[in-house]
């Protein structure tokens, strides 16, 4: 009897204490890892080849195809999810492994501020499987770790995206300083990953916001060009309705998306394929400064720092007027100041609860053209690549630098993002 009652007693104190003793050592005081994002018009513009050259789109159903990327471009794309979250990463890769150091930090607790962890993967013929794993200060035997991952993916499998990903990959392999990845392409993978990423109560706010923008833009007062302004009042004031039992972040994020995808002519059923069957707003041309180049740039910009963090935003914007400068309009720092001013929106649309209901009440006061927009008039724009080249030298010269220390203090003077 006193055996039995000392190994529930050991139940009942040792593992939950064990547990606890995990827990704490798991979590430590300094990052493992700590770096800044900082993405380059030609990293950019390399990701767009690779996609471009391995579009899974233009396989047939059924075929085995394999997609490589260099070990550099994969540890940029986990940094860029990663600085969303205060966290980095490093990778490394030897013959046959792939090896990861990671810091995520972690909500205010006693405890510790990051965790870190420590990987070795292996190839095998199929999945890898670890060789090494450490979280903190706990190391993880690798049976064990492959169990976790096990049951993580079966959890994955039983729900999309997890299920639409694993019907596709079969194989992982590091070949010199690339990971390459082989996947059998299915028709419906697109359909089944955007309804699986985008949650039935998001499509329901992307709706409510679609149909609002039907209403603003089937007024037979509004006049054919119209500014971004009369489109952003009315659907941020819905924003902000809805915020009094909603959460103002995702109100905000909702209403640029859809704006940005009108504004862009895109329809939204790129994203929602249920969003085909919605009500479709009325074509207008959206201008800034009586411009539409200058509204399509600061929506975009604007979307992709609601959804995707600024220093991506960025990037993406650069590269555009890179590739306008090779044959296309031309490099524009006008665009950029656009690009930049719907960076500095979309952030402050979406930076916190608190700071997305002070952007709604801002615009509910009044809004105009210039609280969000900076002077650009005078700012150089359609430069081809030889004159780029002659008069700024290229990207990050200084009188590149210069020029982009301009854009950026007539930016700090707006109202709006003061």
């Amino acid at each position: 009897m006193r055996w039995v009652l000392g190994s529930l007693l050991l139940i009942v104190f040792a593992v939950p204490a064990a547990l606890i003793g995990i827990v704490v050592a798991s979590l430590e005081e300094r990052p493992a890892v700590a770096r800044s994002v900082e993405i380059t018009p030609e990293q950019v513009g390399r990701a767009k080849r690779i996609l471009a050259q391995h579009d899974p789109r233009k396989a047939r159903a059924g075929a085995l195809r394999t997609f490589s990327i260099a070990v550099e471009d994969l540890e940029l794309a986990l940094n860029v999810v990663l600085a969303q979250r205060d966290g980095a990463a490093k990778l490394a890769v030897s013959p046959g492994a792939l090896m990861l150091w990671s810091t995520l930090r972690v909500p205010p607790n006693p405890i510790g501020r990051y965790l870190n962890i420590e990987a070795v993967a292996r190839q095998t013929s199929g999945l890898p499987e670890f060789d090494r794993l450490k979280i903190g200060r706990v190391p993880v035997p690798a049976p064990v770790a492959d169990w976790l991952l096990a049951r993580a993916l079966a959890w994955l499998n039983a729900a999309e995206p997890g299920a639409a990903t694993a019907d596709v990959i079969e194989g992982v392999r590091v070949v010199g300083e690339f990971v390459q990845v082989e996947y059998r392409w299915r028709e419906d993978l697109p359909q089944r990953l955007r309804s699986a990423l985008l949650p039935l109560a998001e499509q329901a706010r992307l709706r409510a916001y679609q149909e609002r923008l039907v209403q603003v833009v089937a007024d037979p007062k509004l006049p054919r060009q119209v500014s971004l302004v009369s489109l952003l009042r009315p659907l941020l004031a819905q924003a902000a309705a809805r915020s009094a039992k909603a959460d103002a972040v995702a109100e905000n994020r909702a209403a640029i998306l859809v704006l940005a995808f009108y504004v862009n002519g895109r329809g939204l059923a790129a994203v929602v394929p249920s969003a085909r069957d919605w009500p479709r707003p009325m074509p207008r041309k959206v201008t800034v400064a009586s411009r539409a180049d200058f509204a399509q740039h600061f929506t975009v910009s604007a979307a992709l720092a609601a959804t995707a963090g600024t220093p991506l935003a960025d990037a993406v914007g650069l590269y555009k007027e890179i590739e306008d400068s090779r044959g296309g309009s031309g490099f524009s720092f006008t665009d950029i100041a656009a690009d930049r001013a719907g960076t500095l929106f979309g952030e402050r649309a979406t930076r916190s609860p608190q700071a997305a209901q002070a952007l709604q009440r801002r615009i509910a006061a009044g809004l105009v053209e210039s609280d969000f927009m900076p002077p650009a008039g005078d700012l150089p724009e359609m430069l081809s690549a030889a004159e780029f080249k002659r008069r700024f030298g290229g990207v990050g010269e200084p009188p590149y630098r210069s020029m982009m220390q301009t854009i950026e203090r007539r930016l700090a003077a707006l109202s709006l993002y003061r």
